[in-house]
């Protein structure tokens, strides 16, 4: 292991590639601490040792965006806007049948795809960072804390302060945007998902201290302990998959023979990845969101509904607010699987090219035995999924360490799926040059 990993820094290539990431990566966590234009650094400050954070969809893109967002920093809205986009573009396929050509264009169709998705983040970008400021501006932004600091989180609130405000996020999250793609260019590992895990991993010591402190030694080991299990269980159904056996036939083709190979159809047990966590999380924190906008003045009271939402619909350590969370995990992860994995399109690639599954009729037979074995690997999946979102919320009603538990939910899928990613990247790389990689 220690003279595989002193084989990386022998080799020039690798060498510059791994330097060139930690360079992006510093210059990323640098701005996430640069406060944005006309912001009152030191309350920010003092709100943050105040509060617990944010529930819902902000506690999402603030840990997306590793705690730059409640700072109210130049890159404020992290990777989120991103992300968000890439999702809105792959589900439009299935709406816009010129997406899916260009989809099945190849290079050239996938870069006009790219290119639509950049635009897209731009204008989801001005939308969050419009939203942010105001959030900001009305005091808002850390909830009820009873801090009157929390009330002038910012130093000038003329229009002309929060379009600078708004245009300096904006521009933030393009340079993030920069940043990943020379990254994928230049660096090692894919540059999106490397800057998420470098946010949510920033996170991790301040949580651990934090629980540590709050919660007592004897706690502090207990999550540690319960943090290397759910790893160990994270890593072993991430890499769990159904190979399906497919079989090409030997065709002529002029003078040459092609086909006569074996191979599989690789169907991962959880192929939706962190979507339907996040579609599950933005969703609950709609009815929060139109609660926020409609209380009522002082002395007025407050409507049955909004009262009913704030109750169970508002704090995660209701019964009734896991219960749906994990049911909305669950639905999305087959609504997901089912618009990202088309049995019948690889029924059909595979009865072009002369390929069939052993005892399986090619075409329609094929495209019904690809979908029954989905949905029976999609249900396990999407149970995973639902159970690892629910540890924060289940630590939140034992210990009350919600804000502060790092194992489990989005963070933790993302943590182990994008370092299992790059180290294989890094393997396949000593391979080409040694042929002795960084795993045995």
């Amino acid at each position: 292991m220690f003279s595989a990993i002193a084989r990386i820094f022998r080799t020039p290539d690798l060498r510059r590639k791994i330097a060139f990431t930690l360079a992006i990566i510093a210059l990323y966590r640098f701005g996430a601490h640069i406060p944005a234009p006309f912001v009152n650094f030191p309350n920010v400050q003092t709100c943050l040792r105040a509060s617990e954070g944010t529930e819902g969809l902000l506690s999402l893109v603030n840990l997306f965006s590793g705690g730059a967002l409640l700072q109210l920093s130049i890159f404020a809205l992290g990777v989120m806007p991103y992300i968000t986009a890439t999702i809105i573009v792959q589900l439009l396929r299935v709406v816009i049948p010129h997406f899916e050509t260009l989809y099945k264009e190849g290079q050239s169709g996938q870069a006009r795809l790219t290119q639509y998705t950049r635009y897209l983040t731009i204008a989801l970008a001005l939308l969050q960072s419009t939203t942010l400021v105001t959030v900001a501006r009305s005091g808002q932004l850390f909830g009820t804390t009873g801090v009157p600091e929390c009330q002038q989180l910012l130093t000038n609130d003329v229009w002309w302060a929060q379009l600078l405000m708004i245009i300096t996020m904006t521009a933030g999250t393009g340079l993030i945007m920069w940043f990943a793609e020379l990254v994928t260019e230049r660096g090692i590992g894919n540059g999106m998902s490397l800057l998420i895990f470098t946010s949510i991993a920033a996170a991790f010591p301040a949580s651990m201290w934090a629980i540590a402190q709050s919660k007592g030694f004897e706690v502090f080991l207990l999550v540690l302990a319960v943090g290397i299990v759910v790893v160990a269980l994270v890593v072993y159904v991430e890499q769990s998959q159904r190979r399906i056996p497919v079989q090409y036939a030997k065709r002529m083709v002029g003078r040459r023979t092609y086909g006569g190979t074996n191979t599989y159809i690789p169907i991962k047990v959880n192929m939706a990845g962190v979507v339907p966590v996040i579609f599950a999380s933005s969703l609950l924190y709609i009815p929060a969101l139109i609660a926020q906008f409609n209380q009522p003045q002082a002395g007025e009271e407050v409507p049955a509904w909004v009262a009913w939402i704030q109750l169970y619909l508002v704090r995660g350590d209701h019964p009734l607010y896991m219960a749906l969370y994990f049911l909305l995990i669950v639905g999305f992860t087959y609504f997901y699987v089912a618009i990202t994995f088309n049995p019948v399109e690889v029924a059909d690639n595979m009865k072009k090219y002369g390929g069939f599954i052993p005892g399986i009729r090619a075409g329609r037979p094929t495209a019904e035995y690809l979908d029954y074995v989905l949905t029976r690997i999609t249900l396990p999946g999407s149970i995973y999924l639902g159970l690892i979102a629910l540890l924060p919320l289940i630590a939140l009603a034992t210990v009350g360490a919600n804000q502060n538990f790092p194992f489990g939910g989005a963070s933790i899928l993302i943590i182990v799926g994008v370092g299992l990613e790059t180290v294989k990247q890094i393997d396949a790389q000593l391979q080409q040059r040694h042929y002795e990689g960084l795993l045995r």
